[in-house]
């Protein structure tokens, strides 16, 4: 198990109990890493509730992905208070329901450009923000994706092109900064029954398709504790660059695609 005692970590993407990003705090948090949370303005309710759950509080910061401003508000404040960044978790993602419903065919120029910019480019954004902060010991970023990416799955949609220049951003954004010493990596859960994606119109076509569709016709879907334990092991892993992380259950760890 890794030790995240001394480690200072920031995680994006928490809504609520059932976030993939909440469990990864969970976890960290107690492996002893100092960390913050940033929420989107409605959520912020739930996730100040949420931070009151954790062994040691957390900084609990607003941040609309889509806002540079806000997004510099953040580096700065955690610039202050932790004086260096060892980790990020980039958890954010969203699509207008409407685009997860019709065909791929009818996407929308405007549901297209929400997708990618809140669940793709804001990964270069906070890359952007958290490299000055990680420069003096190294970092890890770690994006949280899904199959869908480069694969075909009922009512994913615009999400899958979403997902697929998330893994693109990753690989380039390794790139630039390993040479710093910060490793940039994803992990692809398999779908897992969290809110956002209930409203996955068919998201019951997308648990029946997916054990044919994985790398492993007998993979199972990946739980929360699967996804947390390789994300948070990619959060202190001192090896990998710009890979991709698929969590699954049954004891199959996590395997490279």
């Amino acid at each position: 198990m890794n030790d995240f005692a001394g480690k200072c970590g920031v995680i994006v993407g928490v809504a609520n109990k059932y976030s993939i990003a909440w469990a990864i705090a969970q976890a960290v948090a107690a492996r002893g890493a100092k960390l913050a949370l940033t929420y989107q303005g409605r959520f912020e309710d739930h996730v100040k509730k949420l931070a009151g759950e954790l062994p040691q509080p957390p900084l609990v910061l607003p941040c609309d992905v889509t806002s540079d401003d806000d997004i510099k508000a953040v580096f700065e404040r955690l610039g202050a208070e932790f004086g260096a960044l060892d980790f990020v978790v980039h958890g954010a993602a969203f699509a207008p329901p409407a685009e997860l419903e019709g065909a791929f065919l009818d996407t929308s120029r405007e549901g297209f450009r929400t997708a990618l910019d809140i669940s793709a480019y804001s990964l270069i954004a906070l890359a952007r923000g958290a490299a000055p902060l990680m420069e003096s010991r190294g970092g890890s970023i770690v994006a949280l994706t899904f199959l869908g990416s480069d694969r075909v799955f009922p009512h994913y949609n615009v999400m899958g092109v979403a997902k697929a220049a998330l893994e693109s951003s990753v690989r380039y954004l390794a790139a630039d900064v390993g040479p710093k010493n910060i490793r940039v990596n994803a992990v692809s859960a398999g779908p897992i029954k969290t809110v956002a994606a209930r409203g996955i119109s068919g998201f019951s076509k997308i648990l029946q398709v997916y054990p044919e569709r994985g790398q492993n016709q007998n993979q199972m879907n990946a739980d929360q504790a699967q996804c947390q334990n390789t994300a948070s092991a990619q959060a202190t892993s001192s090896e990998g660059w710009a890979q991709i992380f698929t969590a699954c259950m049954a004891g199959r760890g996590y395997g490279v695609r």
